[in-house]
């Protein structure tokens, strides 16, 4: 009998053990599930051939930003050291479909570890190009604004990427090599450029890199990327060819007085797909103001420039937003381009379909609501 007690004892220590190990790992790691949901309709004039109007509530983004899903965790591993994840799908609010080609998790998915010393992360994930324009491109991938003149913007990101960044006493640092920048064929556009890489017959094809160099202070920042990425056998956008480079390489600043924002930037481009128009300059300049806790008011203008060229396009952009709460707010936004020479851009981004014809001008208005968890 004594034995048995015993026995028992030394069992129940155990799982008393066993127990209080699993609750230590479970409060030393985390996941949270996080998303936003924006719905807007936009109306355009001189939409497709006959320079009509279209109405319609478009799927690639909302009013303001993109609706998502998302899954972000992590697990400390001692010493400073944490085990990081995140996997991330945008939805088509319009449909339900998932964007970026249909994937499950096509906006990130990758693994990494992070420590004092940084963040190395392996999978789908931005570009440096994206994190340097974040705080100076005021409206950001909203329907009307930089994506409208180049949709790699809203759009930076890479799979099979290995990725490093950190940041050291305001000064941000980072990069990422791709084997195969896009596996998705799903266009050509955005969503998918059908360049998947990783050959064993062409090294180069369907590579990428990028580099960060990122200076923030509270009221201040400036920052400097490049982002190439080259062609490969079948990729769309002209990249038909592992010889083909399209490099971004761009300066970029924001300022904050009081409830007033500012941002600029210049993104340069070297495009090796096309032979006509190789060389372009996007400026851009924009302001948010807070003219009540609850209501913003922010717009923006860009000037896209194609060099020795007559192709060159104007754009601006109006966007008020009341916010309900924290987590929920409607917004009111208008849009107009001007087209130069054979370019034929919309004023809006949010869906394909709607562009004017060459050298024409074009107009949106939209209106929408965003709630975030």
């Amino acid at each position: 009998m004594k034995k048995i007690t015993l026995i028992a004892a030394a069992f129940g220590t155990s799982a008393c053990a066993l127990l209080a190990t699993t609750v230590q790992a479970q409060q030393a790691s985390s996941v949270t599930m996080y998303g936003s949901v924006d719905a807007a309709v936009e109306h355009l004039t001189n939409a497709g051939s006959n320079a009509a109007t279209l109405t319609r509530v478009p799927g690639l983004t909302g009013g303001s930003a993109p609706s998502r899903l998302g899954f972000r965790g992590s697990e400390d591993l001692g010493g400073g050291l944490r085990a990081v994840f995140t996997l991330e799908e945008g939805i088509a609010v319009d449909t339900g479909a998932l964007n970026q080609g249909g994937r499950a998790f096509g906006r990130q998915a990758f693994v990494g570890l992070s420590a004092p010393w940084g963040t190395v992360s392996l999978g789908r994930q931005y570009s440096m190009l994206f994190w340097s324009q974040l705080d100076a491109d005021i409206l950001g991938p909203a329907m009307f604004g930089s994506g409208s003149l180049d949709s790699y913007l809203p759009n930076a990101r890479v799979d099979n990427a290995f990725a490093y960044r950190g940041t050291f006493s305001g000064l941000t640092v980072g990069a990422t090599y791709s084997l195969g920048r896009d596996t998705v064929n799903a266009g050509p556009s955005p969503s998918g450029s059908n360049c998947a890489g990783e050959s064993a017959t062409d090294s180069s094809a369907c590579r990428q890199w990028s580099l960060l160099l990122k200076y923030d202070t509270a009221t201040w920042g400036a920052a400097a990327a490049v982002d190439e990425i080259r062609g490969g056998p079948g990729a769309f956008a002209g990249l038909t060819s592992s010889s083909l480079k399209d490099r971004r390489s761009t300066l970029a600043g924001w300022g904050k007085w009081g409830d007033l924002k500012l941002g600029a930037g210049l993104i340069a481009r070297s495009n090796d797909a096309s032979t006509a128009t190789p060389r372009s300059n996007l400026w851009y300049a924009g302001a948010a103001y807070s003219i009540t806790p609850q209501f913003v008011l922010d717009g923006e203008v860009f000037k896209l420039d194609y060099k020795n060229s007559a192709n060159q396009a104007t754009l601006w952009a109006l966007r008020g937003t009341y916010h309900l709460s924290k987590r929920t707010a409607v917004y009111a936004t208008a849009g107009h381009i001007s087209n130069d020479g054979t370019l034929a851009l919309s004023v809006s981004n949010a869906a394909t379909g709607g562009a004017p014809v060459a050298g024409g001008s074009q107009t949106g208005i939209g209106v929408g609501v965003r709630h975030s968890f």
